[in-house]
């Protein structure tokens, strides 16, 4: 289980990360039009751990997205005979 302190220390660097790429409007600038996400994946000694963004003109592809995590989630969780 990630301890608090380790916890705080993965949301600080992602927000560094992402604000690192949003300040660089190149990393935009040869985007499609009508989708495209972005992914930071980083690790420590105790685990990993990653964060998505995604942009799509059509919500379903998001919807499709966020359930594809849930039911990640709800396999995850699963108890392991």
């Amino acid at each position: 289980m990630i301890e608090a302190d380790d916890a705080a220390k993965v949301a600080d660097a992602l927000g560094r990360n992402l604000a690192g790429v949003a300040i660089n409007k190149s990393n935009f600038e040869k985007l499609p039009d009508t989708f495209w996400g972005y992914y930071a994946r980083g690790h420590d000694g105790k685990g990993a751990f990653a964060v998505i963004v995604t942009y799509s003109e059509k919500a379903q592809d998001v919807d499709e997205l966020v359930k594809m995590y849930e039911q990640w989630v709800a396999k995850a969780k699963s108890p392991v005979r």
